[in-house]
C-alpha cells in the first residue's frame, strides 16, 4: 500500500503545468486515490532560462526534459510529464515513454493582430515563431513575409504580440485550449496545407524502465489510440534524426486498429519539400513511421539535407 505521495515532476511554466494537473486529475480518477497521494514537482529547465536564442543555437529538445530526467532516473521523481513533442526520439538509458493521455486538437492556431489569417497578413509583414517547421510552412505559403525567431511562454508572447513586436504568432491550439485561452486564436490552420509537429497536441508521461509499481499505475490512463498515433511520428522522425534543427511535420491517425501517416520534410527557407503517405496496421505503427521516414529521405536525397546543417 502506497502511503507517501507519488512525485510528478513537470516544468514550472503555466502550460506544463496545466498537464501535470491533467495528469493528476486522471490518475485520481482511474484509482480512486485522494489529490493528496500526488505531489506535483516544478522545475526550472535549461530552455526555460534561455529564451533570447533559437533552440536549435542552444542544444534542441532536450533542454527542456534534462533535468527532470536526472532526478527521474535517480528515483527523486515517480514520473514526469511531458509535451511530447518536447521529447528527443532518443530518451535516456533506463527511461521510457509509458502512458500518452488522449490527444487534443493538433492544429497550429494563428494569432494575428494586424490581419485575421495568415493569407491575409500585408506583404513584408513580420511573423514570429520559435519552430523551425512552422517558419518553413510559413516561408513555403508566403515567402514575402519577414519570419523571425520569437520565443518565450505563450503569454510571453500574446504581450510581445499585442506591443506591436510581430505582426502575428503561431501556437499550438492544444496548448491554449489547456490554458482556456481557446479564443485567442484568429484562425485555425488546416492541417492539410499546415501539417503539425509530430506528437503535437499529445501529453506524454515517462517513467523508469522495470518500474513494475509505477508503470501499473500509468497504464490505466493510457490512451491507445494517442499511444500508436504518436509512436508512429515519432518513429518518422527518429528515422530522419528529427531535433529542433529539421522542418519536419508528420500526423498520423489511429482508429479501427489501422494507422494513417501522412509526413513532410521541408527546407528551412520552404522552398522545397517532399511529402509522404503511407498506412497499414496500427500494431505495426512504429514501423510505418520508420518506414516512411527512410523512404522520404530516400526520395529527397543526400542533398537535401545538406541545407539543415
Amino acid at each position: 500500500m502506497q502511503t507517501k505521495p507519488f512525485r510528478i515532476g513537470t516544468r514550472g511554466s503555466p502550460l506544463a503545468l496545466a498537464q501535470a494537473y491533467e495528469t493528476r486529475s486522471r490518475l485520481m480518477a482511474a484509482h480512486g486515490l485522494p489529490e493528496e497521494m500526488f505531489e506535483v514537482v516544478p522545475l526550472t529547465t535549461k530552455g526555460d532560462r534561455i529564451t533570447d536564442r533559437s533552440l536549435a543555437e542552444i542544444g534542441g529538445k532536450g533542454l527542456f526534459t534534462a533535468e527532470l530526467e536526472e532526478q527521474l532516473a535517480s528515483g527523486e521523481l515517480d514520473f514526469a510529464v511531458h509535451s511530447s513533442k518536447d521529447m528527443p526520439t532518443v530518451l535516456p538509458d533506463g527511461l521510457f515513454l509509458s502512458a500518452f493521455l488522449p490527444r487534443e486538437d493538433v492544429r497550429d492556431a494563428f494569432v494575428g493582430a494586424t490581419a485575421p489569417r495568415l493569407i491575409e497578413l500585408p506583404e513584408g509583414a513580420t511573423v514570429g515563431s520559435s519552430s523551425l517547421r512552422r517558419q518553413a510552412l510559413i516561408r513555403r505559403l508566403r515567402p514575402d513575409l519577414n519570419v523571425i525567431t520569437f520565443r518565450g511562454l505563450v503569454d510571453t508572447r500574446l504581450r510581445k504580440l499585442a506591443e506591436g513586436q510581430v505582426d502575428a504568432t503561431l501556437l499550438a491550439f492544444a496548448g491554449l485550449k489547456r490554458l482556456g485561452k481557446q479564443d485567442v486564436p484568429t484562425e485555425l490552420l488546416d492541417p492539410r496545407d499546415f501539417p503539425p509537429a509530430p506528437a503535437q497536441g499529445a501529453i506524454c508521461v515517462e517513467s523508469r524502465i522495470g518500474d513494475a509499481r509505477i508503470n501499473a499505475l500509468l497504464e490505466a490512463v493510457n490512451d491507445r489510440t494517442t499511444h500508436d498515433a504518436v509512436t508512429c511520428e515519432r518513429a518518422f522522425l527518429g528515422a530522419l534524426d528529427g531535433s529542433c534543427r529539421t522542418p519536419i511535420a508528420g500526423h498520423a491517425v489511429s482508429e479501427g486498429g489501422k494507422i494513417r501517416f501522412y509526413g513532410m520534410i521541408l527546407t528551412p527557407d520552404g522552398s522545397r519539400f517532399h511529402e509522404i503517405s503511407s498506412e497499414g496496421n496500427a500494431s505495426n505503427a512504429e514501423r510505418i513511421g520508420r518506414d516512411a521516414g527512410e523512404a522520404v529521405r530516400s526520395k529527397a536525397g543526400p542533398g537535401f539535407f545538406e541545407s539543415w546543417s
